[in-house]
């Protein structure tokens, strides 16, 4: 069992028959043991107590008392998000029906716990999907889950940098606070090379502490000019976008089980297009225009991404009016070159004949 995302939890997870991930007590403690939660020197008695007894159970009843009694405001909301996530897991009883609860296909759900949580339930989740796998860009392209990422453009590559590394280099040069005060008094900060993933250090990045520091190369094709107005494009082998599309077919049949296929897309060349899902805020908006024929913005249309065609293996399960058409996915980054891909939205809006 590889635990290539120690944070995740995975290994502190059971699974029900279906696959589903139980939530443990030990799990529950991973939370407790976060900064946000952990306990600091100058914690009040009544905090040391509330925590000490949610470590002792987890799972166990917490009187309104208890927290109302701990002195500091942030760290009493911090625990009534906790608390609140916890009985909303458990109720669910797996981590993955309770995400479902999160996002409702109705568009009725309301969100009342933190991003972060709703982050360490995807990680932990596309952690089970991967468990077995052995592709390090599969792995890479998977952080997109539930990581920000930065786009970058270089030599004709594409690329995508985990966001809160890349602005994290550049603030403090990876140095950490001493960095960070090296940069405020105008000392030079040492250079850090990204590495973008290869078939050679592949092998580095299983092993390595550091991974979200790898860049994956999104070009999916490459143009050769061959002169007299020749050219001739070649998709590459190992495209992250490739690896994404394995991904996110992986994550559809986990939650909905139904199979699906999803390769890059340059254009959308499709007369009777029906139906569409944007993977992020900004894609949405870009293909409801792009579907009622409104014109693009040259620089806005620079900021997509890639585009995916996603279809059904048995078109069955997708709506008669649809049945048998493709979905268009769009992925795309906003003004400061950041995307944010949002996997609830392949579940809640894709074209289904039958609820979830």
């Amino acid at each position: 069992m590889q635990n290539f995302w120690p944070s995740s939890g995975f290994l502190q997870l059971q699974r029900n028959p279906r696959g589903w991930l139980l939530p443990t007590d030990d799990y529950l403690r991973l939370f407790l043991a976060r900064p946000e939660l952990a306990l600091l020197p100058e914690s009040c008695p009544a905090e040391r107590a509330l925590h000490a007894a949610l470590v002792n159970s987890p799972s166990g009843l917490v009187a309104v008392s208890a927290l109302q009694a701990v002195q500091d405001a942030d760290a009493r909301e911090s625990y009534t998000l906790f608390l609140r996530f916890r009985d909303g897991l458990l109720a669910a009883g797996t981590l993955e029906a309770y995400y479902l609860s999160l996002f409702p296909r109705d568009g009725a759900g309301r969100i009342d716990i933190p991003p972060l949580f709703i982050d360490l339930l995807v990680q932990a989740i596309t952690h089970s999907l991967l468990e077995q796998g052995t592709d390090a860009y599969e792995l890479r392209a998977a952080e997109m889950l539930f990581r920000s990422q930065r786009i970058s453009t270089q030599d004709g590559q594409v690329l995508s940098g985990d966001r809160e590394v890349i602005d994290m280099l550049h603030e403090t040069g990876g140095l950490g606070d001493f960095g960070r005060f090296l940069a405020e008094a105008k000392a030079p900060l040492r250079s850090i090379d990204m590495q973008v993933l290869t078939d050679i250090n592949a092998p580095d990045y299983w092993q390595s502490s550091g991974r979200h520091s790898f860049l994956l190369d999104l070009t999916h094709e490459v143009s050769n000019d061959l002169s007299h107005g020749l050219v001739f494009k070649m998709t590459r082998a190992r495209s992250g976008l490739k690896a994404l599309t394995s991904v996110l077919a992986r994550w559809v049949q986990h939650f909905l089980g139904i199979a699906v296929s999803i390769k890059p897309l340059q254009k959308v060349d499709d007369a009777a297009w029906r139906w569409h899902v944007g993977l992020d805020v900004e894609a949405t908006a870009l293909l409801n225009d792009l579907y009622e024929g409104q014109e693009i913005e040259p620089d806005r249309m620079q900021r997509l991404v890639s585009l995916f065609r996603l279809d059904f293996a048995d078109p069955q399960e997708m709506r008669a009016d649809v049945a048998g058409k493709p979905v268009y996915l769009g992925l795309m980054m906003n003004t400061e070159s950041v995307f944010r891909l949002k996997p609830q939205n392949l579940l809640i809006n894709l074209p289904l004949r039958k609820p979830v």
